[in-house]
C-alpha cells in the first residue's frame, strides 16, 4: 500500500510539475507577443523618421531635415567635412541644396533595437540627382546607415553616413 501511496504521490507531482511548465510557456509567448507588437510599433516609428528624411532630401528643404536630427546630431557625407549640431547641419544642408536637387527612394534594409533609446537602421537610396551649376541629371544611389535616438519622445537622427554603391 505504501507503494503505491508514493507512486500516486510522484504521478500527482508530474502532472503538477508539468501543468506549471505549460502556463509558464503561456506566460512567455504572452510577453513574447507584447514584446514583438511593441518592438514593432518602435520600428514603424523609425521607418516615419526615415521617410520623412527622404521627403526632406526630395523637397530640398533643410526645415525638414533638422528637426529630424538630434540637437547634437552628425551628418558624415562622403568626400565632405561632418557637421555636428543643429548650426552646422544647417549649413550642410544649405550648402547640399543648393548644389543639388535629389530624387531619390528610400528602401529600409534592416531596423535593429539596441535598446529603449538607439536604433540603427542601414538603408538603399536609388534615383537620380540634378547638379544645379551643370544643369546635368544623373543617377545616384547609395548604402546609408544611421544611428537613431529617442529624444523627447520622438526617433531622431543622432548620427548619419552615406557612401556610394559604385
Amino acid at each position: 500500500m505504501k507503494k503505491i501511496f508514493i507512486a500516486a504521490q510522484v504521478v500527482f507531482l508530474l502532472s503538477a510539475c508539468s501543468g506549471k511548465k505549460e502556463n509558464s510557456n503561456i506566460t512567455i509567448n504572452k510577453t513574447t507577443e507584447k514584446n514583438t507588437k511593441m518592438e514593432n510599433d518602435i520600428k514603424k516609428d523609425i521607418e516615419k523618421t526615415l521617410y520623412a528624411y527622404e521627403n526632406a532630401l526630395n523637397a530640398s528643404s533643410t526645415e525638414q531635415v533638422l528637426p529630424l536630427y538630434t540637437q547634437n546630431g552628425i551628418f558624415m557625407p562622403q568626400g565632405g567635412p561632418s557637421a555636428e549640431g543643429q548650426e552646422q547641419l544647417k549649413g550642410a544642408y544649405d550648402f547640399v541644396f543648393k548644389t543639388l536637387q535629389l530624387n531619390v527612394k528610400f528602401t529600409i534594409d534592416e531596423i535593429t533595437l539596441i535598446n529603449d533609446s538607439y536604433a540603427i537602421a542601414r538603408t538603399m537610396s536609388k534615383g537620380t540627382q540634378l547638379i544645379h551649376a551643370e544643369n546635368k541629371t544623373s543617377p545616384e544611389e547609395n548604402r546609408e546607415l544611421f544611428v537613431l535616438e529617442k529624444e523627447n519622445g520622438e526617433w531622431k537622427i543622432a548620427r548619419y553616413m552615406f557612401n556610394k554603391v559604385k
